[in-house]
């Protein structure tokens, strides 16, 4: 509703005119401050945006997240949130939020919703085509070893079991124990380009 500026001073007087009058406020202004939290039940967390950790309360109701705040105790952002932090209650209730795999084939216009197994399968076999086309068992590399008083370069093969044809960036809403398997699980396909998203 948009108000023009005679209209926002003609309706601020008549409040006003309304409480010089006697007529009383108290109802009003005591509705206004009812706790709306009173029922809800009140969690502490982490933010899973980045990777400083910082504290939140979050308030359920009914199995509904209802409210988030800063943790006012938490010792990193003392309660305070940042704009992605404080936006959180929208991970969960947004009605924009993609809740289901996309897929766009090359050349097309239009993203079609298709199904998890499809998709997971889909990622699984162009891991293992880009893999196998790009992965590298031994490589030669030259080396510096001492014979006698002299230091000689020389070239050695070695195995090196890596491939350059992919690279994961990470994300820092995984724990300590997800961030090793998939370590292990990406260490294993031979990636060497592995980033972590709140070093970018």
């Amino acid at each position: 509703m948009a108000l023009s500026r005679r209209e926002f001073f003609k309706t601020s007087g008549a409040g006003l005119a309304a409480g010089l009058l006697g007529f009383s406020l108290d109802p009003v202004e005591a509705k206004a401050q009812e706790f709306s939290l009173r029922y809800a039940k009140e969690t502490t967390t982490i933010c899973p945006y980045c990777a400083v950790g910082c504290g939140m309360i979050v308030h359920t109701l009914g199995g509904n997240l209802v409210n988030v705040e800063g943790d006012p105790d938490h010792p990193i952002n003392e309660g305070s949130l940042c704009p992605k932090g404080s936006s959180m209650l929208q991970l969960r209730d947004n009605k924009a939020r993609v809740t289901k795999p996309m897929y766009r084939a090359a050349g097309a216009k239009e993203w079609k919703t298709v199904d998890w197994d499809w998709a997971l399968d889909e990622i699984a076999k162009k891991v293992k085509k880009t893999r196998d086309a790009t992965f590298v068992a031994k490589s030669r590399i030259k080396v510096k070893e001492k014979v006698g008083d002299k230091e000689v370069e020389k070239e050695v093969e070695a195995v090196v079991n890596r491939t350059m044809g992919i690279a994961h960036v990470g994300s820092a809403a995984l724990d300590n124990e997800e961030c090793y398997l998939l370590q292990k699980f990406l260490r294993g396909l031979g990636l060497v380009a592995i980033e972590h998203q709140a070093r970018i």
